[in-house]
């Protein structure tokens, strides 16, 4: 089993919490029952959970509620720990570089502040 937790800033804002406050009730339960898929089965399909190529090791939960498309993105803290950083609604067939590169900023920041600790 995995566990996922939600990336905070220096400052102990956390964007993913922010973003979930964003949605409806209906798509915050939706990304709710997707990332305790995430957490609870062994083998998660690659509709829901899936490493994204071209990146620092990031990965991206995959969430469709009705006619929007939610990606929360993250990584691996160890082997059973998922560290997301950031989410949004896609719009576009490719996730965006400019998603990608907020989230690979923040996992370096959280190694970085986790050396220090």
């Amino acid at each position: 089993m995995r566990e996922i937790h939600f990336y905070r800033t220096e400052s102990n804002n956390c964007p993913i919490e922010e973003f979930l406050d964003s949605l409806s009730w209906q798509q915050a339960q939706k990304v709710a029952w997707v990332l305790q898929l995430v957490e609870e089965m062994n083998i998660v399909p690659r509709q829901y959970f899936k490493k994204l190529v071209n990146t620092d090791d990031l990965w991206e939960v995959r969430v469709q509620a009705g006619s929007n498309i939610f990606r929360l993105l993250g990584f691996l803290d160890g082997k059973d720990i998922v560290i997301l950083n950031h989410a949004f609604q896609k719009k576009t067939q490719k996730t965006p570089r400019k998603e990608i590169k907020i989230a690979e900023a923040r996992k370096k920041d959280y190694l970085k502040r986790k050396l220090l600790t």
